[in-house]
């Protein structure tokens, strides 16, 4: 059961310290700070909850034998599967995410790619960097149509504003459903190569699972429409970037806007830096001003309710790697 003088360890990336609005709980519970698998092992024994800020971590597995009284873990991300190892999936210990705090700037990010390659603005700049006046057609942004991979929070959200500039959306979830508010339709992931071909825009919005890994490689690019884009701002090894690689030198889609990749940072000498139809951001999409205090405040209002013992907002289903929907 909660306790009152409950003790809680915040796990981050080496450096980083405690995040924006963390101090505030050192009022209510004892608050360590672990940045690697060693201060990991050291700050657990006797902690009740783990609140996990850094989605690459593996630090989770070299301490989990030291972890002796958890009761709640939560991270400060949309996805969780780096925590999901296998004592975690297998114990009752909850699992909480950052459900809604970044679906809305995600999909500003998403809307801005769609206009961006629509209105070629990166071919705006490069003519303005050469001081060349070069006049041309660009394509209308309403009528494209668009599917989002992954009809979780963060799709919806994505299909909201693409509907709202006369763009056509549809989904993708684990299995096919009818009557959706947002969607036109929503398509199962096993029916994905049929209905590759039909869209402008792919937008990968869904978090990593098994069944999510690599599920974007040769045949699912040379599937796509040559005149197709895709957008990934779910997790970088959803799509093998060998495959993608191949798939825009030999023309088979017109671009891409990735956001995330398989490995991160992107090296320097990585060959999607070279190309002029790729939209390269920092694993940044969703991260406004003010994001850290925003999770923090999250994480805090859920302790509340934990502390109270209330159940917990934002409960992962282990099993599946993501908050299901009814």
């Amino acid at each position: 059961m909660p306790t009152a003088d409950a003790k809680i360890v915040v796990l981050t990336a080496p450096g980083e310290g405690l995040p924006e609005g963390m101090e505030a709980l050192k009022k209510e519970a004892e608050v360590h700070l672990a940045e690697d698998g060693s201060t990991l092992r050291n700050a657990i024994p006797g902690a009740a909850v783990l609140c996990v800020t850094d989605f690459r971590t593996d630090a989770l597995s070299e301490a989990w034998a030291a972890a002796d009284n958890l009761q709640w873990i939560h991270a400060t991300s949309a996805g969780v599967d780096a925590l999901l190892i296998p004592p975690v999936r297998e114990s009752d210990i909850p699992v909480t995410n950052a459900r809604g705090v970044f679906d809305l700037c995600i999909a500003e990010y998403v809307l801005g790619q769609v206009i961006s390659f629509c209105k070629d603005f990166a071919g705006n700049l490069r003519l303005q960097q050469a001081q060349q006046w070069v006049h041309r057609e660009t394509e209308p942004v309403a009528g494209r149509t668009v599917l989002v991979v992954g009809a979780g929070s963060i799709g919806r959200q994505i299909g909201r504003l693409c509907k709202a500039v006369g763009m056509a959306v549809d989904g993708v979830g684990r299995r096919a459903r009818s009557g959706d508010d947002e969607f036109g339709a929503i398509y199962a992931q096993a029916d994905l190569l049929s209905i590759l071909p039909d869209y402008d825009f792919v937008v990968i919005a869904a978090p990593l699972t098994p069944q999510t890994e690599g599920l974007f490689g040769q045949a699912e690019f040379k599937a796509m429409h040559p005149s197709a884009r895709l957008i990934n701002i779910g997790r970088g090894p959803i799509v093998q970037t060998t495959a993608l690689v191949a798939a825009l030198e030999n023309g088979e889609i017109d671009g891409a806007a990735l956001d995330v990749f398989e490995q991160e940072p992107l090296p320097a000498d990585h060959p999607l830096w070279g190309f002029e139809n790729v939209h390269i951001s920092a694993h940044m999409a969703g991260d406004f001003f003010g994001w850290r205090k925003a999770l923090s405040e999250q994480f805090i209002e859920n302790f509340h309710r934990w502390q109270a013992g209330d159940p917990l907002q934002n409960v992962v289903d282990k099993a599946q790697g993501f908050i299901g929907t009814n």
